[in-house]
């Protein structure tokens, strides 16, 4: 039996995805996918399910997810599950189909917040004060 770990990051949130031949179960830090909240998170950990639905029907995966918020963690599972199911298939057609959907949901988006620069405001990394001419 082939089992695969797979790593997704998504700012602080890292989730690691074991998949591997079974009955079609999915579980995400213990908990069924079917009753993980809240709803849009959990549609978004379904999309490479159903884009690969026919091969992902036959694979258990079980998703453990720490760090960040709810939105990060679901972003990092979709990577982590996406990634697991291309290692698992071997297969350069379900890593194109994946790609041409959502690039992310294979390669790690680095984006981050700027640090915050010594200045008068505590708004933002590039805030000044607002300049008056009279």
């Amino acid at each position: 039996m082939k089992v695969i770990n797979a790593v997704g990051k998504r700012k602080t949130a890292i989730a690691r995805a074991t998949v591997k031949d079974g009955k079609g179960i999915i579980t995400i830090n213990g908990t069924p996918l079917k009753l993980y909240q809240p709803e849009i998170a959990r549609l978004k950990i379904e999309e490479p399910i159903i884009i690969s639905s026919p091969l992902s029907q036959k694979l258990d995966i079980e998703i453990e997810v720490r760090g960040g918020g709810v939105f990060g963690q679901a972003d990092a599972a979709r990577q982590a599950v996406a990634r697991g199911i291309v290692q698992h298939s071997e297969s350069a057609e379900i890593k194109q189909k994946f790609l041409a959907y959502d690039r992310n949901l294979l390669i790690y988006d680095s984006r981050r917040t700027e640090v915050r620069k010594p200045s008068r405001s505590s708004q933002g990394a590039r805030r000044r004060r607002q300049l008056s001419k009279r």
